[in-house]
């Protein structure tokens, strides 16, 4: 357990997220089990033939699935194994309702429950930048904090069992927001003779800038073609984020006029591109 510094983890997924997250456990030297639905695994990381004995080989079970369906089905079936002292992470983006409707019957299992939905993609894993956002009763989070610390220093807890989810899409859809306001301001740039990148170095540099844009400007004119997230997943959070905006009787409009660009730039064809396509389309297509 975590006095030895030999946490037992048990990923559940093996995506983008959940191999990054995986591989980046390893490296800090914990005890790393992989299994899927699919049967995929992970170079270097040990694979369970089943959930049962992934459960049995797990101190902590860490969720890292695409949607809402995957968590439900998967929450479900672990509600079919003995949870005594297991923590499970859900780390995915899906509405809380699905972890806190679970709540009480996982606790009956054995488990202690905490959300952790994660900013940042597999790149921001690996490298220990992503942001971790914890919801769930105080040992849990602390318990969940201790071993999420081994991902980022970012891992913070910000209230009760889904509030985590809450932060991301806050988070996040802050994050969706500028590129909107990109998206408006860039055809501007172009019509007024202003190139690309001094429009962007300038925002950059000043306080109207923005990290992940700093951070993505290779992508965003066009020498590093490697994705770090597809924009159709930015897209599949929109509709998330939207969601548990509403469920808590709000609106957000801009995550709508967010929402929308992106399924107009995934019909263009750039639903498998990092974002930074999509930024760098407005500005040329405006």
């Amino acid at each position: 357990m975590m006095g030895n510094g030999m946490e037992r983890i048990g990923v559940i997924g093996l995506g983008r997220m959940g191999s990054a997250m995986a591989r980046k456990f390893a490296q800090e030297g914990l005890a790393v089990t992989g299994w899927t639905r699919s049967g995929r695994s992970v170079d270097g990381i040990a694979a369970a033939p089943d959930l049962c004995a992934l459960v049995a080989a797990s101190d902590t079970l860490v969720l890292s699935l695409y949607d809402d369906a995957a968590v439900a089905e998967m929450l479900d079936a672990l509600l079919g194994h003995d949870l005594t002292g297991r923590l499970v992470i859900e780390t995915s983006t899906v509405v809380p309702r699905i972890l806190q409707e679970r709540g009480p019957a996982l606790a009956e299992r054995g488990a202690v429950v905490a959300d952790a939905p994660v900013s940042g993609g597999p790149e921001m894993v690996m490298a220990g930048t992503c942001g971790i956002f914890i919801g769930g009763e105080p040992d849990a989070a602390a318990r969940a904090r201790a071993v999420l610390a081994q991902l980022t220093p970012r891992a913070v807890h910000v209230g009760p069992l889904g509030a985590g989810m809450v932060m991301k899409t806050i988070n996040n859809s802050m994050l969706q927001a500028y590129v909107a306001g990109l998206r408006d301001m860039l055809p501007l740039a172009r019509r007024a003779g202003i190139p690309l990148a001094d429009v962007l170095s300038i925002l950059n540099e000043g306080p109207a800038g923005l990290p992940m844009i700093r951070d993505r400007m290779p992508k965003i004119l066009g020498e590093d073609p490697t994705v770090g997230f597809p924009l159709s997943g930015i897209a599949k959070d929109n509709d998330v984020f939207r969601r548990v905006v509403e469920a808590h009787g709000l609106e957000a409009p801009i995550l709508k006029l967010a929402g929308e660009a992106q399924q107009e730039a995934i019909g263009k064809g750039l639903g498998d591109h990092d974002p930074a396509a999509a930024i760098a389309a407005s500005y040329h297509d405006g």
